[in-house]
């Protein structure tokens, strides 16, 4: 479909006069700009023609910008520590801008199939992002430029990214190469997490320690890896979510061996990077994500297994000493104790917070705790209280009414999903993929307790893209096993 398009139309714009001129133009009034502004005009120079060309691309190819937002997803903020003064997070938001612009003009050529965008998934996006919208006139908010900024990880990035998947990204290749994608960009994080360990970090990543973040990832003198993340927090739950998904789908690939050991390798080396961000929190992510999949198993000796797992994890932990000479260990063995330091400090702050929303209904307002809080109105009580989880984020900010609401959907969303993968799907590669992805939705689910992840680059697309590829699971499966019928005929 849209390989004849491009061809068609993409062809009849390049010859035109039209487009020579402009080309033209451009060239010499970038020509212009470089020589009266220097070396950062001259690096504009150098970019403009591959962004000019992207955007040509991406109004040809809509999934081509997909595939661009994908990798932005796990590279924006990295790259951000090295190109000071650009705001790298937006780029999500351009792509999303620039996909729904490249559907709706490709729109009057051929018909665009909004209709696969009409399910509950949608309509749940939508009812979340209304939501958020309703903060605007909350009288407890304080700004609306951190409204702004905030809302687009909380709820704006699940409206872009959900409906999109459906039009555009609604085939099984299409769920392999996202899953490709995601495996191979968390390689590299992983790799760049280990050069950080054993060489150490880079001029750009110390001048990032020293404005202030230091005190949260140097701790007795060893180093919080943080990768190319935002920071060890995100890295830790993220490789936590890697490592479940990838292990899983790497226990069930029958088809390729290569595939299975790849997947396998990956799963690994996010459980590893999980270890050595020093996120204690992120251990929730394994052991809640793990604890639905034996459930999905449907197998009372499965599911037992996993119980003894489970126990056995929560024992070395919580009730022995082993490894307590290893740093990464013993950092990890403190999420077990109920009477660590930074867990007090966490409840006590909840306390305060309670007290406060108790006439607060509808929260403080989005963008009012937090980093966004400290940047817009320091010197209000969310501001100045920490939050920490993702969930009590969304309390502080949206209020208890917020909370529910956020849970209600989040819950529905795994439980349809859970239902669909125990007793609607048959084929079983189509069966291990949805596993994966709703067992790493749910382990985030648990992570995002301890830590605010669930919204943030990368986790919240992938999230959000886990989410409809697990409602398009019924319409996969049914092409799945139509392909497999075929096959055995032939």
């Amino acid at each position: 479909m849209t390989n004849s398009f491009t061809r068609k139309y993409g062809a009849e714009i390049l010859r035109k006069p039209q487009f020579a001129a402009v080309l033209i133009a451009v060239v010499l009034g970038l020509g212009y700009v470089t020589a009266h502004g220097g070396m950062v005009s001259g690096i504009g120079i150098i970019i403009l023609p591959f962004i000019i060309s992207y955007i040509y691309l991406v109004f040809m190819v809509p999934k081509a910008g997909l595939v661009g937002m994908y990798i932005l997803n796990f590279t924006a903020i990295g790259i951000g520590r090295y190109v000071k003064g650009v705001p790298m997070g937006l780029t999500i938001d351009a792509h999303f801008i620039l996909i729904y612009a490249s559907l709706f003009f490709m729109a009057f050529f051929r018909k665009i199939p909004w209709s696969n965008a009409k399910n509950d998934l949608t309509l749940l996006a939508v009812v979340w992002y209304a939501y958020a919208l309703f903060q605007l006139v909350n009288p407890e908010a304080v700004s609306r430029v951190a409204w702004f900024y905030a809302m687009r990880g909380v709820s704006l990035y699940m409206l872009f990214a959900i409906p999109v998947l459906f039009i555009l990204f609604n085939k099984n290749k299409d769920l392999d190469m996202f899953l490709k994608l995601w495996a191979v960009f968390s390689v590299f994080a992983v790799l760049k997490g280990l050069m950080q360990k054993f060489i150490g970090v880079d001029p750009f990543e110390q001048a990032w320690l020293d404005e202030g973040n230091d005190s949260t990832h140097l701790l007795f003198g060893k180093l919080r890896v943080f990768s190319y993340y935002s920071d060890a927090g995100q890295f830790g739950a993220a490789m936590g979510h890697t490592g479940v998904v990838f292990s899983i789908l790497g226990w069930h690939e029958k088809k390729s061996f290569k595939l299975k050991v790849f997947y396998l390798v990956v799963g690994f080396l996010g459980l590893y990077g999980m270890m050595i961000s020093g996120t204690r929190g992120a251990i929730a992510v394994p052991i809640v994500g793990g604890a639905l999949y034996f459930v999905l198993k449907k197998n009372m000796k499965i599911l037992a297994l996993g119980l003894v797992m489970g126990v056995a994890v929560l024992v070395f932990f919580k009730y022995t000493s082993i490894g307590s000479g290893n740093y990464t260990i013993q950092r990890m063995r403190t999420a077990f104790d109920p009477n660590d330091a930074s867990l007090q400090v966490r409840l006590a702050n909840q306390r305060k917070l309670k007290t406060y929303l108790a006439s607060r209904p509808f929260g403080g307002g989005i963008g009012s705790a937090g980093g966004w809080g400290l940047r817009f109105s320091p010197h209000t009580f969310l501001a100045q209280t920490a939050t920490d989880s993702w969930y009590v984020m969304i309390w502080a900010e949206q209020g208890v009414i917020g909370l529910v609401l956020h849970l209600c959907i989040l819950f529905y969303i795994v439980g349809k999903g859970a239902y669909v993968i125990m007793f609607k799907l048959k084929d079983e590669e189509i069966k291990a993929k949805m596993s994966a992805l709703v067992c790493g939705i749910f382990g985030i689910m648990g992570a995002s307790y301890g830590n605010g992840v669930l919204g943030q680059m990368p986790t919240g697309i992938l999230i959000y893209s886990s989410m409809a590829f697990l409602f398009m699971a019924q319409k996969l499966d049914k092409e799945q096993t139509e392909l497999n019928a075929l096959n055995d005929k032939n």
